[in-house]
């Protein structure tokens, strides 16, 4: 099967496997929504489509999306106020970028991350820390989880994933 359609296939389960999951896991804590991330969108993008790619090994993936989730979430607790909303946005993202870099796990998907906890509304601002938990770890994990699989199907040594663990 070419590249193409490897990519193909694994950004359609493992976007589909966030969005089977997630109401289950919303359900099983109070929560309603499906919790399918922007962000998630562009994971798949690198780790189906890019999987050799250093953003797109799991180091990078979990960190780098855990890390953003957190400093969006403290930019958001701390700056709440409606005109600020502007300048919490760029923190955020500025800050998830920095943390990234210092931690060697550069996602670019991770700044969509922390903007999201800074705009992406009363649902997602109302799970505080959770958001770091669920949805954005679960649905890292369940990327990687799929990546593992559907990156290794194929023949082709240039799709083996991963590179490197940590």
């Amino acid at each position: 099967m070419p590249a193409i359609l490897w990519s193909w296939l694994g950004s359609l389960v493992g976007i589909y496997a966030i969005g089977l999951c997630k109401p289950r896991i919303a359900d099983a804590f109070g929560l309603d929504g499906m919790y399918i991330l922007g962000s998630f969108g562009a994971a798949a993008v690198l780790v189906y489509g890019a999987p050799m790619a250093e953003f797109s090994q799991p180091r990078n993936l979990i960190l780098g999306n855990v890390i953003s989730a957190i400093v969006g979430v403290s930019v958001a607790a701390n700056i709440s106020s409606a005109e600020s909303t502007a300048f919490a946005a760029a923190l955020a993202v500025s800050s998830s970028v920095l943390f990234m870099h210092l931690l060697r796990s550069m996602h670019p998907p991770g700044g969509a991350t922390a903007l999201i906890a800074v705009v992406g509304g009363d649902a997602i601002r109302s799970l505080g820390y959770w958001y770091v938990l669920f949805p954005v770890l679960t649905g890292a994990l369940i990327l990687l989880a799929v990546a593992l699989v559907v990156n290794n199907l194929s023949r082709n040594p240039h799709r083996h994933y991963p590179i490197y663990w940590f």
